[in-house]
């Protein structure tokens, strides 16, 4: 398989002369506002900016636009793509979505976590989050609960399935409850 070299360039511009794609479909909740700001405060840029050139020579962000808004007055890093718009909408629908779909190695990740520190609240509370710590507590204390009511845990992998099942058990006249957690 031959796979095409799309990068033209890395370029370095204001922030605030990148025009957002019109179609960008992700929303920046203040949490992960809260994380980037901990990380540039922190590290610095250490991950470029995704755009195409568009005919009048503007660039058209595919990926990074949260660290655009939160560094308007930087000069920062573009990877400058050569792509069609159809091939950057399909980046941006696909970018973020294929990250998301790694799987966490638990055991690398806490070694990884101990090899540094870091000063931002929202970012220690993330990496926290990440680590299983306090969702281990949070469990353990439930399921002590649980346990002495002799009752039974069973994680759903939706709302629909929890919703089977809980109408399944109450036919067998079991008592239930529904708990999202």
């Amino acid at each position: 398989m031959k796979i095409r070299d799309r990068i033209k360039e890395l370029r370095r511009v204001p922030a605030n002369q990148l025009q957002p794609h019109p179609l960008n479909w992700r929303e920046h909740p203040l949490k992960q506002q809260q994380v980037l700001q901990g990380i540039l405060e922190e590290v610095g840029y250490a991950n470029a900016l995704v755009a195409r050139e568009l005919e009048d020579g503007s660039l058209q962000l595919i990926d990074g636009h949260l660290r655009a808004e939160t560094t308007p007055d930087e000069h920062v890093p573009v990877l400058v793509l050569d792509v069609s718009e159809s091939e950057a909408a399909k980046l941006l629908a696909s970018l973020d979505p294929t990250a998301a779909m790694a799987e966490k190695n638990d055991s690398v990740f806490n070694e990884l976590r101990t090899r540094f520190e870091v000063k931002s609240p929202a970012l220690t509370s993330m990496l926290d989050d990440l680590s299983g710590t306090k969702e281990t507590e949070d469990r353990e204390k439930l399921d002590c609960l649980l346990a002495e009511a002799y009752s039974i845990w069973v994680d759903c992998t939706n709302e629909q399935q929890q919703q089977e099942l809980y109408e399944q058990l109450i036919e067998q006249g079991y008592a239930c409850r529904v708990m999202v957690i």
